[in-house]
């Protein structure tokens, strides 16, 4: 078994079939068919079921699939690493963040890493936090923000900040009264409401607290695209409930919004900064790591992240121990 053999096999999985792949590579089908089969031949069980529609890992390939791609991961850093100057920080770092995470902290992220240490690469996947947490699972992130502390005992969760969720709305809706700046669930309940679809952590969030009270909301669009949810609630389609990260941009943009307090029911949300094993991050990923906690406690202090609180300094809520990394 060799490296390239590993990388041709996580393209395999990731794309779905070998033709794709292939393109993906810019290697000939048959040559990586051929990799493939030695592959196989070396660990001795299928790793793939292959079908008119493509291929999928076997039990076993998936598992190769989960530690290849870790270890071509660190290989990258290693090299990353030993190919810098003296003093130097430098190589690539992948981030997950939620969109409504993303407009909050993206751009002043970016400029600060830019600013202090040029030699990284920062690529950062917005998604939702449901696939960022699966990315994470599958070491195919350094860093993200996710919303619960359980997505995997094999990776560091740290506590950063809890975010409240309002009702919001455009400046001028008549769906409710201009002098009114609190609402409670009851009131929300009767307003046409626009929401992430059911799988969406926020979603679950939200609907638990009309559930408590028998109550069903009004949902009229269901929307896991952030910017074209804020839209329709611009173009009086109904109101949502978000955290205030996503008005970031949206005075920007010229539209001017309300925020209402939930009166009855105070929502909130807590952000976790995930990683893998500390003693594993990369030089790269741990100065990121350092700046993503100062860019969002910076924003929450200065007054222009609204609606969070900073949580104490509690440390990681689980820190694996380096064998266990995924």
């Amino acid at each position: 078994m060799d490296l390239r053999q590993l990388r041709y096999f996580a393209q395999i999985v990731e794309s779905g079939s070998l033709s794709k792949a292939s393109r993906c590579l810019f290697v000939a089908q048959p040559a990586l068919s051929q990799q493939l089969a030695k592959l196989e031949d070396e660990v001795g069980k299928p790793l793939l079921h292959r079908s008119a529609r493509g291929v999928i890992p076997t039990d076993n390939g998936l598992a190769l699939y989960h530690h290849a791609r870790f270890m071509l991961r660190q290989l990258d850093q290693a090299l990353s690493i030993a190919r810098q100057e003296a003093g130097e920080v430098r190589g690539m770092v992948s981030l997950g963040l939620p969109s409504t995470t993303l407009v909050a902290l993206g751009l002043p992220l970016i400029r600060r890493i830019r600013e202090k240490y040029p030699g990284i690469l920062l690529n950062v996947v917005e998604g939702m936090s449901g696939h960022i947490a699966q990315m994470m699972r599958l070491g195919q992130l350094d860093l993200a923000i996710l919303f619960t502390n359980d997505v995997s005992s094999k990776l560091s969760a740290t506590p950063l900040l809890d975010e409240e969720l309002f009702v919001l709305l455009p400046e001028d809706s008549t769906l409710v009264p201009r002098q009114q700046t609190s609402i409670t669930i009851a009131e929300v309940a009767k307003l046409p409401v626009i929401l992430p679809t059911s799988t969406h952590g926020l979603r679950r969030r939200i609907v638990a607290e009309f559930d408590r009270r028998d109550l069903t909301p009004y949902v009229v669009a269901e929307i896991d695209s952030l910017t074209l949810l804020m839209n329709c609630v611009y173009d009086g389609m109904g109101v949502t409930i978000k955290p205030m990260s996503a008005l970031r941009h949206e005075g920007e943009r010229g539209k001017h919004w309300r925020a209402l307090n939930i009166a009855d029911a105070k929502i909130t949300r807590r952000n976790y900064v995930y990683s893998i094993a500390k003693s594993l991050l990369s030089p790269a990923a741990s100065a990121v790591a350092v700046e993503l906690e100062d860019t969002a406690r910076t924003l929450v202090s200065s007054g222009e992240w609204q609606g969070v609180a900073l949580v104490a300094n509690e440390g990681a809520v689980a820190e694996p121990a380096p064998e266990a990394a995924e």
